[in-house]
């Protein structure tokens, strides 16, 4: 990093005229360690007055989208555009002003320090009242997914006020299209980045949220979002875990067609029902660890281009570095 950081805080936005100008006027204009300092607003296909607020209010950086692309599309847009701007510390936050611009400090204190990559708002969610019981442990379950996939120490996954350095930002590439906050925490991990929390806290709800429409849809989404990420990035252990009880259940079938047969209680006619079912469950099985085996395959090829991906990434802002 140079000698010289510059911070550009970025904020991805859908429909946020309500609340765009009182989050922009919430953030820090100076931080320590920090010696410049930008603003960032991705208008992901807003309908309202999004961008000419983010403008009346001399945001430094507008990027608009004609159609609405999602949360992840947003912010890995605002991720890269912040490096083509020449970032060195970027941070997110949320445009309805649940997050206090106040710990921005707090989040850039600790990549000014060169002691963490990537550093996470922990919210403390068993706190939050207005967080239902179902949320809560949506939020427990997703947070132990992903401290399992990434080996991290991670507190709250699904925060998205975050600090990224940027070798960190150069390595994370959003696959997902319902939220970045999981999978990116995932990559961090496998990439060996360091990740740390600092506690925060969050600011009263100023609408609902809008990653579903309902309790039911963000339950299933959550779900299948933690799910897909599962067997995404430890493809081998997921396909052999489902093709457990398959090779469980044919194994014991054949178990008990021997033990009958060698103590002379049937003979190969009897039973062959059981010999059938038990044989069609074997294969399954191990067709369901061949399908692993070639997911992992290509999940060794995924590495290798986001490997190519992270190398141009850096040769890009050396060859074409923007005005800082």
């Amino acid at each position: 990093m140079r000698d010289e950081l510059k911070l550009i805080i970025q904020i991805p936005c859908f429909n946020e005229q309500q609340t765009l100008a009182r989050t922009l006027r919430d953030l820090p204009t100076s931080v320590p360690g920090i010696h410049r300092i930008e603003y960032l607003v991705v208008d992901d296909g807003s309908t309202d007055a999004t961008s000419k607020i983010a403008r009346d209010h001399n945001v430094h950086h507008v990027i608009r989208y004609p159609k609405n692309q999602g949360l992840a599309h947003a912010f890995q847009t605002g991720l890269d555009a912040c490096l083509r701007f020449g970032a060195d510390i970027i941070v997110n936050t949320d445009a309805d002003n649940q997050y206090p611009g106040g710990y921005i400090e707090n989040l850039v204190e600790p990549i000014v320090k060169k002691q963490a990559d990537i550093v996470v708002g922990n919210r403390q969610t068993d706190t939050i009242e207005h967080f239902s019981p179902v949320k809560r442990f949506l939020q427990r379950l997703g947070t132990s997914t992903v401290r399992a996939l990434s080996g991290t120490d991670i507190a709250d996954a699904p925060s998205g006020f975050r600090a990224y350095s940027k070798e960190a930002a150069w390595r994370l590439n959003v696959l997902t299209k319902f939220s970045y906050t999981l999978e990116t925490i995932i990559q961090a991990g496998n990439a060996g980045l360091k990740v740390v929390n600092v506690p925060i806290t969050t600011n009263a709800p100023t609408r609902p949220s809008r990653l579903a429409n309902s309790t039911v849809q963000f339950v299933v989404r959550q779900i299948s979002t933690i799910l897909r990420l599962y067997a995404f990035y430890a493809p081998l252990r997921t396909f052999s875990l489902l093709s457990l009880p398959f090779l469980f259940v044919g194994g014991g079938a054949w178990a008990r067609f021997l033990w009958l047969f060698s103590t002379g209680q049937t003979d190969v006619g009897r039973h062959i029902q059981s010999l059938t079912i038990g044989s069609g469950l074997i294969v399954m099985g191990a067709l369901i660890i061949l399908f692993g085996l070639h997911a992992d395959i290509s999940n060794k090829h995924r590495q290798l281009t986001q490997t190519v991906l992270y190398r141009l990434r850096k040769l890009e802002s050396r060859l074409f570095p923007a005005d800082h």
